[in-house]
């Protein structure tokens, strides 16, 4: 009789401490980490806000910085959970390596390459206005780690302006840069994004590059193969997707995608 008292004790005691490993992980505190191209911080610091509210034990943080900057963190095995890419083929290279969970990649929201001037600039309105001899200085991404000089690079070379222009391009280190040239005028006009180009006031839209003269402007986004918090991961990456979210990303300017899913 004793030896079964002692048994049942035994097995009680296990089960609590069963119950209570199962309590501490189900509100465990999961902090991730999101490497973002810069021109989707506006929304996704408000999608932050919300999902957070609601998921207690969720802290996210935000790297933000140039596409390929980050791609060349993710492949120095920086912790990162999530990748958003301004251009896809950051997102390639990753894949390409398998750094990425291929199931996951989306193609999240869609962007315009824009061509701006000074706000108070009105000798430029069309793409053909950067050939004219008072324009010296054009400010662009630096081509290996800014998605918009590749998208820029392609659109004056559909329009048969990429080589006579060479000589005036200025090159920045992101597309705030780029913008910040522009308004302090040190270059008369700039490509960037569309999203960025509404962030400033001392800046106008001079001209939006013609849809067929470059490849479609998608940002796609990963969950990380390294993640250690992969359930959590997807579980943002999805909300990302949701109609909430989308009208965040909607009212920032950003279009949504209508084939979400990569092949």
């Amino acid at each position: 009789m004793h030896r079964y008292t002692v048994l049942v004790i035994l097995l009680l005691v296990g089960m609590i401490g069963c119950s209570r490993d199962r309590s501490t992980s189900a509100v465990e505190n999961v902090e991730l980490i999101v490497s973002s191209a810069p021109s989707l911080k506006d929304s996704l610091e408000e999608i932050k806000n919300i999902y957070c509210d609601d998921k207690k034990n969720i802290q996210i943080t935000f790297n933000y910085g140039p596409s390929g900057w980050l791609q060349n963190q993710i492949e120095q095995g920086s912790a990162t959970d999530i990748f958003i890419s301004q251009g896809e083929n950051q997102m390639d290279e990753l894949e390409m390596q398998n750094l990425i969970l291929k199931e996951t990649r989306v193609n999240l929201v869609s962007d315009e390459l824009v061509l701006i001037t000074g706000k108070n600039n009105m000798s430029i309105n069309c793409f053909e206005d950067l050939l004219k001899p008072e324009v010296k200085k054009i400010g662009i991404g630096v081509p290996n780690s800014v998605p918009a000089a590749k998208t820029a690079q392609e659109t004056l070379e559909t329009l048969a302006m990429w080589d006579e222009l060479q000589t005036k391009l200025v090159m920045g280190k992101d597309l705030f840069q780029v913008m910040s040239y522009v308004e302090t005028e040190n270059a008369e006009a700039g490509f960037v994004w569309d999203t960025i180009a509404k962030t400033s006031n001392k800046v106008r839209i001079a001209a939006i590059a013609p849809e067929n003269s470059h490849n479609p402007v998608f940002l796609p986004a990963a969950v990380i193969s390294s993640s250690k918090n992969l359930s959590a991961a997807d579980e943002f990456l999805n909300y990302l997707q949701s109609e909430e979210a989308m009208n965040i990303f909607e009212k920032n300017g950003f279009k949504r995608v209508e084939v979400n899913k990569e092949d």
